[in-house]
C-alpha cells in the first residue's frame, strides 16, 4: 500500500510540472492571480447550476440586482439602486443602475432583468428550454413573475409571502445575463458567458484552466487583478505544491494534514473559520416525483413513483437507523477531518434559527446496529453501493477516504459497500436524477436562511427526479407542510418551531448520515490580500491584489 501512494505522489508530481507550465508562465505578469481549484466548473450559465466550482467562477462574471456585504449575508444594492415592498409583501419594485454595460458591450436595463428571470419560470420562453434551472425550483417557486415599468424599474410579483426573498435574490441563480449574448451563441451560452461583473470571461480549457481578465469598463473601480485563472488540480498535495512553489497564489479545501506544513511556511497565510454547511451520506428511500410543469413543487397530478436507484433494504427505517448507528461520526471527524470541524446530528449548523439541539443523535453502537437489520430481514446484511464524489467540497475535502472510513464501519455490522466515482458533472446529473442507492454529498448554506437547507435538502418538493435537492428522497408530506408554513411567516419564533418540529421528523426517519459541520479553508501566498472568506464558501476575488 505504501509503495503504491509513492508511486501515486511520482505521478501526480510529473502531471503538476507538464500542466502549469502555463500557469507558471502567466502568474509572472503582473496582476495575474492563479487560484488552484479541486474541480472545472460544469457550466458557466449562473441560473443551470448547482455546484461551487461553477460558481466560484461565475460570481466573478455576474451581478445581481442585491449582492451580500463582504464577508457577511446581509444585503445590499448591486444592480438595483433601491425596492419597495408592497404591504401585502408580495410585490417587490426595484429602482435599476443606469451606465451599466454587460461584457458585449450591451445596456444592462430591465428588458435584461425580465430575459434572467422569465427564461426560468416562463415554460413559452423561447430560451426555457437551455437550462434545467434546477435552483429556480428549490428556491423561487413562490415567484409569480418578473414585469417591466419601464426600462429602469421592473416589479418582482409573487404567489405567496417568502420570508427569504430578498436574500435569496442576492444568489448566483438570479444574476443577470446578457440578453444578446444569449442569442448570438444559442445552447453554448453557458460556453461563453457574458455578465456586468469586474472580470470578463476569456477562454475554458476544460478540466484544465478558466481564464478571466478585469472589466475595464466596471461600474465601480476596475480591479486590481489584471487576470484572475482557474487551474484545476484535483489532487490536495498537488494543489499545496503548487502553492508552495508560486506556480498558483491561492487554493481551496487544503488537507488537515498539511496545516503544520502551511503555517511553517513564512510565504504562505491559511485563512479559516466555521462554515455554513453540512456533509452527509444520504440513503435513496426509493421514491420520487417527476415534475411535469417544472414548478419545484409535488402537485396532485404528480404521482409518487419509484427512483431508478430504488433499492429495499434502504426504504425501511429500521434499515436506515441501522447504518446510522453503525458509523463512527467522531473517529471521522477526529480521525479525517483532523479537528477542522464538528460532529453533525441535524442537517443544517447549530448556529441557524430553528436548530433542534434536543435531538439525540444516533450513538456509534454496532451491536445495536446488527439488531435493527435482523429485526428488518436482513442478519447477514446486504451488498449495497456508494456514490464518491471525485472532487474535494467545503464540506468533505477528502471523500474517498472518508468512503473508506463508511465502508470498513459498515462492513462490520455486515454490509458490504461498492464504490462508484464518476466525473463531477456526471455525479451531480446521477444523483439529482436518484440513481444511486447511497452518496456522498453535502450542502453550503447559500443565503444564511434556514429554507435553504430544510427545504431545498430535505423537503418532499426537492425529491424531483432529474433535478432533486434531496438525495435521500424523504418524501413526508407532513414534513413539507411544516417547511411550506414556516416560509410564508414573518414570526421568527414560529419559523424557529416548524423548523424544529421538522428536524426531529427528519432523525426519526433516519434518510441521511450526518457526518461533520466543516470550516471552510482556504490557503494564499502571503502578498495576496483583500479576499475575504465569506459564510456561503462563495469565492470573491473583486477586493483581492497582489502586493
Amino acid at each position: 500500500m505504501m509503495k503504491g501512494k509513492v508511486w501515486l505522489a511520482i505521478v501526480v508530481a510529473a502531471a503538476l510540472v507538464c500542466g502549469t507550465i502555463f500557469v507558471a508562465s502567466t502568474a509572472q505578469a503582473a496582476g495575474t492571480l492563479v487560484f488552484g481549484s479541486s474541480g472545472d466548473a460544469v457550466r458557466l450559465d449562473p441560473a443551470d447550476v448547482t455546484d461551487g466550482e461553477s460558481i466560484q467562477r461565475m460570481d466573478n462574471i455576474f451581478e445581481g440586482l442585491v449582492e451580500y456585504k463582504l464577508g457577511s449575508t446581509e444585503i445590499q444594492p448591486a444592480l438595483a439602486t433601491s425596492w419597495e415592498t408592497s404591504e401585502d409583501g408580495k410585490e417587490i419594485t426595484f429602482k435599476l443602475r443606469r451606465g451599466v454595460k454587460f461584457h458585449d458591450r450591451t445596456d444592462f436595463n430591465a428588458d435584461a432583468v425580465v430575459f434572467s428571470f422569465a427564461r426560468q419560470y416562463d415554460k413559452s420562453h423561447p430560451y426555457n428550454d437551455r437550462g434545467e434551472w434546477v435552483y429556480w425550483g428549490y428556491m423561487f417557486s413562490d415567484v409569480d413573475k418578473m414585469v417591466k415599468i419601464d426600462d429602469y424599474t421592473v416589479k418582482l410579483v409573487l404567489k405567496r409571502i417568502n420570508a427569504s426573498i430578498m436574500t435569496s435574490l442576492a444568489m448566483f441563480t438570479v444574476n443577470i445575463v446578457s440578453p444578446t449574448n444569449a442569442e448570438k451563441w444559442g445552447a453554448d451560452a453557458f460556453r461563453h458567458p457574458a455578465g456586468t461583473g469586474p472580470f470578463k470571461f476569456v477562454e475554458w480549457v476544460k478540466d484544465d484552466h478558466i481564464t478571466l481578465e478585469a472589466n475595464d469598463n466596471y461600474w465601480r473601480e476596475r480591479p486590481s487583478l489584471d487576470r484572475l485563472i482557474f487551474k484545476v488540480i484535483p489532487d490536495a498535495s498537488a494543489r499545496l505544491m503548487a502553492l508552495e512553489v508560486g506556480e498558483v497564489q491561492g487554493i481551496e479545501y487544503p488537507d488537515p494534514a498539511h496545516f503544520d506544513r502551511i503555517r511553517a511556511n513564512q510565504d504562505l497565510k491559511l485563512l479559516t473559520e466555521p462554515g455554513m454547511n453540512v456533509g452527509y451520506m444520504a440513503m435513496n428511500t426509493g421514491y420520487g416525483y417527476k415534475d411535469a410543469n417544472g414548478n419545484g413543487v409535488r402537485d396532485a397530478d404528480e404521482p409518487w413513483v419509484k427512483t431508478p436507484g430504488y433499492f429495499e433494504p434502504l426504504t425501511k427505517k429500521a434499515v436506515r437507523q441501522a447504518i446510522n448507528h453503525a458509523i463512527d461520526k467522531k473517529a471521522i471527524v477526529d480521525d479525517l477531518y483532523m479537528g477542522t470541524a464538528s460532529v453533525a446530528k441535524n442537517g443544517m449548523p447549530p448556529f441557524m434559527l430553528g436548530y433542534n439541539d434536543d435531538v439525540e443523535d444516533y450513538a456509534y453502537d454496532p451491536e445495536k446496529s446488527k439488531r435493527l437489520l435482523a429485526e428488518a430481514g436482513y442478519p447477514d446484511g446486504f451488498e449495497v453501493t456508494l456514490h464518491v464524489m471525485p472532487v474535494s467540497r467545503p464540506y468533505m475535502f477528502d471523500p474517498p477516504k472518508i468512503g473508506e472510513a463508511i465502508q470498513s464501519y459498515l462492513a462490520a455490522v455486515g454490509i458490504k459497500v461498492k464504490f462508484y466515482q464518476v466525473d463531477w458533472g456526471t455525479y451531480l446529473q446521477e444523483t439529482e436524477a436518484g440513481n444511486h442507492q447511497m452518496c456522498l454529498l453535502g450542502w453550503t448554506g447559500d443565503n444564511g436562511d434556514p429554507d435553504n437547507f430544510m427545504n431545498v435538502l430535505y423537503g418532499a418538493n426537492a425529491t424531483s427526479i432529474g433535478s432533486a435537492g434531496n438525495y435521500g428522497f424523504y418524501n413526508d408530506e407532513g414534513a413539507q407542510f411544516l417547511l411550506s408554513e414556516a416560509l410564508q411567516t414573518y414570526d421568527v419564533e414560529k419559523r424557529a418551531q416548524y423548523y424544529r418540529i421538522f428536524q426531529q421528523m427528519v432523525h426519526e426517519a433516519a434518510p441521511w448520515v450526518y457526518l461533520a459541520h466543516s470550516n471552510q479553508n482556504v490557503v494564499f501566498r502571503k502578498n495576496v490580500q483583500g479576499y475575504a472568506l465569506h459564510p456561503t464558501s462563495r469565492k470573491f476575488f473583486y477586493p483581492v491584489r497582489i502586493e
